[in-house]
């Protein structure tokens, strides 16, 4: 079988940043509880990769996801491929100390889970952060391959979620284990991050807009308030929408912009990230002026809905690119 990437998740819903927020806090309180009790908790390396079942998988990967990200390797004894993955993916649990957990689940002995991941061959890989489920890659993979995916996925728990991981015994592990994150003060941006979780958790998508905006404007660079309004927006613009008459309408105006953004918006809302990309791309190169700039800028705006390091946005920033020039 040959490797076929899998690009990471961007599901958009009403509770997506909230999740994120209340991942960074039991991430923070966990890091902040190791520390009183002198670093107490640290495991060893031989931990950080688990053999998980049907029974223990809400307590080994989904509980275990909100404080680490947990790479789940989807195998069975018969697969010839599975074999030469899995002690890379073993080795690098290792050698990553601590940055990620690795869940070995036997495809064989745990049908329900590979059905619920619709896995439809092996060796699959996954990972759990934070509750949400990554389709990272399927097939025999490359170390290389295998590497930059990793560290993508350590980036992107540590940035949205504050995942830094676990604390690794530097006992059992010579050479020393990861230094626990210093502690950041509060400071006003979090007060009003803050603010913006409990609108968006109320409902109140315009008061979350204004939070954030609120955040940048004591702030500019803070990513977190710059994703959360940027879904916030997103949602504001779908809520109470007809989905079925945007749908319709855009089917039958291909050439009218406003028609095709509202559905790209619809698109990344339901997860469907790339059709979203690839329906304003294929309007920035069938339009021109105003038009085309319009398209361009929205296209822009969903980028950050997703993130910058999402390999869909990468290659979407390529396509654009053609498109333009």
């Amino acid at each position: 079988m040959q490797p076929r990437n899998m690009s990471m998740s961007g599901v958009v819903d009403l509770a997506a940043v909230k999740a994120a927020q209340e991942a960074k806090a039991k991430a923070e309180q966990a890091r902040a509880q190791a520390a009183r009790e002198g670093g107490a908790g640290a495991i060893s390396p031989a931990d950080l990769v688990i053999d998980v079942d049907e029974a223990g998988f809400e307590r080994d990967v989904l509980q275990r996801s909100a404080e680490v990200p947990v790479v789940i390797d989807f195998w069975a004894e018969w697969c010839q491929p599975c074999k030469q993955l899995s002690p890379v993916l073993e080795r690098l649990a290792v050698e990553y100390n601590g940055r990620f957990l690795l869940a070995k689940i036997d495809v064989d002995a745990n049908q329900m889970l590979m059905q619920q991941f619709g896995i439809q061959g092996i060796p699959a890989v996954f990972a759990v952060v934070a509750g949400q489920a990554l389709p990272l890659f399927q097939g025999a993979a490359g170390e290389e391959q295998i590497r930059q995916t990793l560290d993508q996925l350590v980036q992107v728990a540590e940035q949205r979620f504050g995942l830094t991981g676990l604390a690794v015994d530097p006992e059992a592990e010579p050479g020393g284990g990861a230094q626990p994150a210093p502690e950041r003060p509060a400071g006003p941006s979090d007060a009003l991050l803050e603010a913006a979780v409990q609108a968006l958790d109320s409902g109140d998508l315009s008061g979350a807009v204004q939070a954030y905006k609120n955040v940048l404007s004591e702030d500019p660079g803070n990513e977190e308030a710059k994703l959360g309004l940027a879904q916030a927006e997103l949602l504001q613009r779908v809520q109470g929408v007809d989905p079925q008459q945007v749908r319709r309408e855009a089917a039958e105006k291909p050439a009218d912009v406003q028609a095709q953004i509202a559905a790209a918006d619809l698109d990344l809302v339901g997860g469907h990230v790339e059709d979203a990309f690839g329906r304003l791309i294929e309007t920035v190169g069938r339009t021109v002026g105003d038009d085309r700039d319009t398209v361009r800028m929205r296209l822009l705006e969903l980028f950050e809905v997703v993130g910058p390091e999402d390999p869909r946005v990468i290659a979407a920033r390529r396509a654009l690119a053609r498109a333009l020039f």
